[in-house]
């Protein structure tokens, strides 16, 4: 049983650089969260999708991954279309949006600026990672969110990058888990055509596929 929480506090110290930018961001705009953003979901969920960080107008601003920005849109609308969630998306998080059988993290639990954490901030924060993994006593399948992400929980779990290759649609058996990757649903991989609704669809119709066999 992992000594950390799964979950990081709203005023975690750890990295210096990250609370500096979350400072500045709470005297830019007190009305944000401006804090270690919280996972979201089910906890008995048997699938994690987990992203790399919070967006600065995103989880930064709402509290909730992915929620706020524009990644959020098709996160979100994909889970509602197989089945992971139930209810209603609003950007702003005023909404009655339920994960069914699904939570949401991240490797990193601060916005860092220009959504880049350096490689310490990822070793710092990946205790709350691993404690996450932890805490779900029925998880089967990580849905890893670039190739960042899928780097972070294959250290996370003790393996090298080398364990799993990247790029999207990318499968393996880590340990006690199944891991698929997906490219990123920002909006720079969407607007370009390098990730289509249909092939991010495609990740998570696999996953509803493995959680029930």
């Amino acid at each position: 049983m992992s000594a950390w929480p799964p979950e990081a506090p709203r005023d975690c110290p750890l990295c210096p650089r990250l609370v500096d930018y979350r400072l500045e961001n709470a005297r830019q705009n007190p009305g944000w969260f401006n804090g270690a953003a919280p996972s979201f979901g089910d906890p008995e969920a048997r699938l994690l999708v987990a992203g790399l960080a919070p967006g600065r107008t995103g989880a930064n601003r709402t509290g909730r991954p992915f929620t706020g920005d524009h990644a959020g849109w098709l996160l979100y609308e994909t889970l509602l279309t197989t089945g992971f969630a139930r209810g209603r998306y609003d950007p702003n998080g005023d909404d009655d949006l339920e994960l069914v059988d699904c939570m949401i993290t991240n490797a990193v639990r601060c916005a860092p600026p220009g959504n880049k954490p350096l490689p310490a901030e990822e070793a710092t924060c990946r205790p709350f990672l691993q404690a996450r993994l932890a805490a779900l006593p029925r998880l089967r399948v990580i849905i890893t969110l670039g190739d960042v992400s899928r780097r972070n929980v294959l250290k996370t779990l003790g393996k090298p990058a080398s364990a799993m290759p990247a790029g999207h649609g990318s499968e393996a058996a880590v340990g006690p888990y199944v891991l698929l990757n997906s490219y990123h649903c920002s909006r720079l991989n969407t607007n370009t055509g390098r990730l289509t609704a249909s092939m991010f669809e495609e990740v998570f119709r696999r996953a509803r596929t493995l959680v029930e066999n």
